[in-house]
């Protein structure tokens, strides 16, 4: 097992750390195993390898030497378990046991890296969450077969502003995937649900986080998948700078094959508006097809906005990320 697929093996082991994913982040991850194996022909087989636990947490560890690499598996595992939210008792027991195995106790490099993560995936701080936020999004999300609550009055929803702030998100989260620091990739998806939210609440419908998590589910976009994805395929394209050994070099040229956090938002924005517009009735198979036709178009509007993606990732600095997500 070489460097590169001992780091995907650890973040796979992270995705199944707390056993709590459902079958269809478990088919997200399976997808994206199978989607990578013309870049790593071993993937599909390792995705099989970690799900039935023929190969072990120590074994991943042992074929990585390169202290650089061995920080990098860590952190892409530290954000693999925060992706949909903060982390459960397993999953911390899973993470405390990878940093033995990676000799990085004390590290303090690790150890800001993962508080930065931590802040960016309470989630609770982007959406409203109540006590009763999991029963409200099974009720209420196209999860469920009955159709949604409709809005008796839609108000008056200023569509180029809506169509703008979309696009936006789409450029800012299109750069958060070039930049070589793995704790800026846990942004993508609090900005996401941010966008959901905001755009929930302009056609007049109060969310909580919990809806927003299932709606995001329901249409296609995998909480822990999307990061799977993001790093994955920046490690095999040779982008990440720390495992590389250098920084990370033509951002233009880095951001062509990398279009899918561009794709994916604006694809859930533009799937978003159109539910939420007409007062979240549209079927589980009317809002996955719906937002897999969408995102052929976004992959393509890439090359479009690629300058502002490279302009917007060459000027991002922790601190302005962090006021980002949090709205400041």
């Amino acid at each position: 097992m070489n460097p590169e697929h001992a780091i995907l093996a650890i973040s796979l082991f992270a995705a199944f750390a707390d056993g709590a994913n459902d079958d269809r982040e478990r088919e997200h991850i399976r997808r994206f195993a199978e989607t990578l194996g013309a870049d790593a022909p071993d993937l599909p087989r390792l995705y099989q390898d970690v799900l039935f636990k023929r190969i072990s947490l120590a074994q991943a560890t042992q074929a990585i030497t390169d202290l650089g690499q061995r920080q990098f598996a860590y952190e892409m595992a530290v954000c693999v378990c925060d992706a949909d939210g903060r982390q459960s008792e397993a999953e911390q027991r899973f993470l405390a046991e990878l940093k033995k195995l990676l000799g990085l106790e004390g590290d303090a490099g690790s150890q800001e890296m993962e508080n930065r993560a931590e802040t960016l995936a309470d989630l609770d701080q982007y959406a409203p969450a109540t006590a009763t936020a999991t029963a409200a999004a099974k009720t209420n999300t196209a999860a469920s077969t009955a159709p949604g609550p409709v809005v008796a009055a839609q108000p008056q929803v200023p569509e180029a502003e809506l169509d703008k702030s979309i696009l936006n998100y789409s450029i800012l989260n299109g750069a958060l995937e070039l930049l070589p620091q793995s704790w800026a990739t846990v942004a993508i998806i609090p900005l996401q649900i941010k966008m959901v939210y905001q755009i929930g609440k302009t056609y007049g419908h109060e969310l909580d986080q919990g809806h927003i998590k299932e709606f995001l589910a329901t249409v296609g976009v995998g909480l822990t998948s999307q990061y799977l994805e993001q790093f994955g395929r920046k490690l095999l394209g040779g982008l990440l700078g720390k495992v590389a050994g250098k920084t990370i070099g033509n951002l233009g040229k880095a951001a062509t094959g990398m279009a899918f956090s561009f794709a994916t938002t604006y694809a859930l924005g533009q799937i978003a508006k159109r539910y939420y517009a007409g007062g979240r009735q549209m079927s589980t198979a009317m809002l996955q097809e719906s937002f897999q036709g969408l995102l052929g178009p976004a992959k393509q509007m890439q090359t479009q906005y690629l300058p502002q993606i490279r302009e917007r990732a060459a000027n991002l600095d922790a601190g302005q990320i962090m006021a980002m997500v949090k709205g400041a």
